[in-house]
């Protein structure tokens, strides 16, 4: 993609209203644009990142055994009010009425309606388990929304619900979701926590968030060293094996966010092993059993193993996909912008010409372009007119992997310099090694 031809609205100057890194930086590196509070618009740099964001997470509810479906943002509050969260639920539930007078809300969650699809086609306990999963906007009506994504009304999430015909079948889905978070968390190059957690207004009893560490966090944590150490991705995981063992080995260690900090408990962990720090959450996941399925709520049965009607046992996994855009920048940036990690980046590669009208540059830059895009690199193309230190400037703010600078000294030995965003390592090299190292 060339740069002059894109849409790539960047600010030099911070917003007033922007108080976290995230926020800032989304703003002035043209990824959103805010058009209330707390609701923006994906710009489309932004949105690739937040697409990029999306298939990793659905790849890896896939490989859990999951199933996408799409419900739809709008739901009746009779489903709510057969649940018994209608009242429940408070203000942040946008309520309203059709030209029919039928009540209906912006769906904050969808255990109602997921619960309902469920019980209209699953009537046998040799269909379970069953586990659905869409990424979905939904809208919370915040008291003060603030802190850019991270703390917005409207937002993408990924949520995903399991039956099962036992407390052990539900467990058994419970881990693999656990599993499956540590692992998508990893490949978006953040390190998740898993810590117990309230289960607020879903319910139930079991429930851990995942939190990453970074400075501005909202949380106060309280972990273990070995977690924040620990490497899931070189522990095999296979889905259909009891992953009990690797659960409890994870949730073995002192790990609590303020809420259920135990003073005492983490005193008692080697001092050298203790982690006190700020952190932001990034999945939850709850195990809830009949609140929705039972008699009490929407009184859902499938016919079990001897003939007799069974309540499906519950569970339900959230992720906030549009949030993860604001935590990755949190956790990885500088002072000069963003650094994107290659799994999410919207592009791989910065080319920058910088001086665009010299015969050589612009051949060198353009068979670089064109070689590295025949190749399946990504690359945003800096042809505009301007000065170098605006294209050194912006190309850090946006913060993708790699920069190719090519200048008319360089490009008439055939030369280029390879700098990489994290880190800042430079290396001149030769038109060929470039292109080497980029694609190989």
């Amino acid at each position: 993609m060339r740069l002059s031809r894109y849409f790539l609205p960047t600010l030099k100057e911070t917003p007033a209203e922007a108080q976290i890194v995230s926020h800032r930086l989304m703003l002035r590196a043209g990824l959103i644009r805010q058009q209330a509070a707390g609701i923006y618009s994906w710009l489309p740099l932004g949105f690739r990142v937040l697409e990029r964001i999306a298939r990793i997470v659905r790849e890896e509810q896939d490989a859990a055994g999951c199933h996408e479906i799409l419900m739809p943002t709008i739901q009746p509050a009779e489903l709510w009010k057969e649940s018994g969260r209608y009242d429940d639920y408070g203000k942040e539930m946008l309520r309203f009425r059709d030209r029919h007078d039928r009540e209906l809300l912006y769906g904050p969650t969808n255990e109602e309606m997921v619960t309902d699809i469920f019980r209209a086609f699953v009537k046998s306990y040799r269909q379970l388990p069953v586990l659905l999963y869409h990424i979905q906007w939904k809208f919370r009506d915040e008291v003060r929304p603030r802190f850019g994504v991270m703390r917005g009304r409207e937002f993408l999430m990924k949520d995903s619900y399991s039956f099962d015909l036992d407390q052990a079948g539900a467990r058994r889905s419970y881990n693999k979701m656990f599993v499956a978070y540590l692992r998508t968390f990893a490949r978006l190059g953040l390190k998740a926590i898993p810590m117990r957690a309230e289960t607020g207004p879903i319910g139930g009893d079991l429930s851990h968030e995942f939190i990453i560490l970074a400075e501005t966090g909202e949380s106060q944590v309280f972990v273990h060293r070995d977690l924040v150490e620990r490497d899931i991705l070189a522990e095999a995981v296979d889905y259909d094996s009891d992953l009990q063992p690797l659960v409890d080995s994870w949730t073995s260690l002192y790990a609590a966010t303020d809420e259920k900090h135990d003073e005492a408990a983490f005193a008692a962990i080697p001092p050298e092993k203790r982690v006190a720090a700020r952190g932001i959450e990034v999945g939850h996941i709850f195990y809830f059993g009949t609140k929705y399925s039972g008699p009490e709520a929407m009184n859902v049965t499938v016919q079990g193993p001897d003939g007799k009607p069974v309540h499906p046992e519950m569970g339900s996994y959230g992720i906030g996909v549009s949030r993860l855009v604001g935590a990755i920048i949190e956790a990885s940036h500088d002072e000069a912008g963003i650094i994107w990690p290659e799994s999410v980046a919207p592009f791989r590669v910065a080319l920058l010409n910088l001086k665009v009208g010299d015969a050589t540059t612009d051949a060198l830059c353009a068979d670089l372009y064109d070689r590295l895009r025949a190749n399946g690199v990504e690359v945003l193309y800096d042809d505009r007119e301007e000065r170098a230190g605006v294209k050194f400037a912006d190309a850090d703010l946006i913060g993708l992997p790699w920069q190719v600078i090519v200048g008319p000294k360089g490009a008439a030995g055939g030369m280029v310099e390879l700098k990489r965003r994290k880190g800042g390592e430079r290396h001149e090299l030769d038109r060929d090694a470039v292109l080497e190292r980029l694609i190989g």
